[in-house]
């Protein structure tokens, strides 16, 4: 056998697509990257027959999105979170608000509160798991569509933690109902979400960005526009008007939030970055923000203008949200 033979047959030390690395590769990499076996052959994603549904979605809403790259694998996420990681920096989390409820609870925290806050919890709060089942979804779509694994891990994180925000919701309608049962929590929400003027924005909103097929419009609808009028909304205004209102539960809950939201935010700018250093992406992320953003708009209005300082908690949300899309140089 000649030496050069030889050196053919020596093992990998890892996956051939790390083996260029002149370091050890990381737990986030072995375990993250270029995983989608789809994206070997844009012409047949699934090693399927080309015209079936399946292959034409992807070949169209993935291969064909006028969001170019030309190596999406090489995007990272800088947390590098894996799901081993994932879990236990949420098991912290879980085990803080787990801790917070069952605290307040002892406290007899619900009956301090007044009545005319109760009411309003019952109008801008407990609905809003509806709002986070929406953003669950459309996370789970950019998971399902994106083209890069590590992408992809990002997006499903991030569906848990608006499943957890949800089961938040729900747990507090549930002792809210517990405590006033006559007040309609766990039976009025969806009339409310379905009926009432603070949320029909958010409604048009998020129902129009769940049709977004598009992996790169989905992303930008869901995950540029509408989760920062959200998280301005519904968590920073709602949690600094529930502290005014003696309700620190709910203000420390949406604070714990946030947290969660920052990190989407890590890697969505990461992702924008990423997309800028090909310019053509700068024109179609801007199009696609000037068709979103009017809705997340008009969004933030109807709902921070239900608050007592509802004037200023309107444009306070839209700025911060312009902002953040700002930070990330859009």
């Amino acid at each position: 056998m000649s030496e050069q033979q030889h050196e053919a047959l020596k093992p990998l030390k890892t996956w051939s697509h790390l083996a260029g690395n002149r370091r050890r590769p990381s737990e986030y990499e072995v375990v993250s990257t270029n995983l989608h076996y789809f994206t070997d052959n844009p012409e047949r994603p699934w090693e399927l027959d080309s015209n079936i549904p399946m292959q034409t979605w992807y070949k169209k809403y993935c291969f064909a999105s006028p969001l170019k790259h030309d190596d999406w694998n090489a995007f990272r996420d800088p947390d590098q979170l894996v799901y081993r990681t994932y879990n236990l920096l949420q098991d912290g989390q879980e085990s803080y608000v787990q801790g917070l409820f069952d605290q307040f609870s002892d406290r007899g925290h619900d009956q301090m509160l007044t009545r005319e806050w109760i009411e309003k919890l019952a109008r801008i709060y407990t609905p809003s798991r509806y709002v986070f089942h929406a953003l669950q979804m459309g996370s789970a779509y950019i998971h399902q569509i994106a083209p890069a694994s590590t992408i992809t891990n990002c997006a499903t994180y991030e569906t848990a933690d608006h499943l957890r925000w949800l089961t938040h919701t729900a747990y507090r309608t549930k002792e809210l109902a517990n405590s006033y049962p006559d007040v309609g929590f766990g039976e009025r929400e969806r009339d409310v979400w379905e009926n009432d003027p603070a949320w029909q924005g958010f409604r048009e909103l998020i129902e129009k960005a769940l049709t977004a097929w598009d992996w790169g419009e989905a992303f930008t609808a869901i995950n540029l526009v509408t989760k920062p009028a959200v998280e301005e909304a519904l968590l920073q205004q709602l949690g600094s008007l529930a502290q005014s209102e003696g309700d620190t539960l709910l203000g420390l809950l949406t604070q714990a939030q946030k947290r969660d939201a920052e990190r989407h935010r890590r890697w969505s700018s990461a992702l924008v970055k990423m997309a800028l250093e090909n310019e053509a992406n700068r024109e179609v992320l801007q199009k696609w923000i000037a068709k979103w953003e009017p809705l997340a708009d008009k969004a933030i209005e109807a709902y921070c203008s239900v608050f007592s300082d509802g004037e200023n908690a309107v444009s306070e949300a839209k700025s911060a949200s312009r902002y953040v899309r700002e930070m990330m140089g859009l």
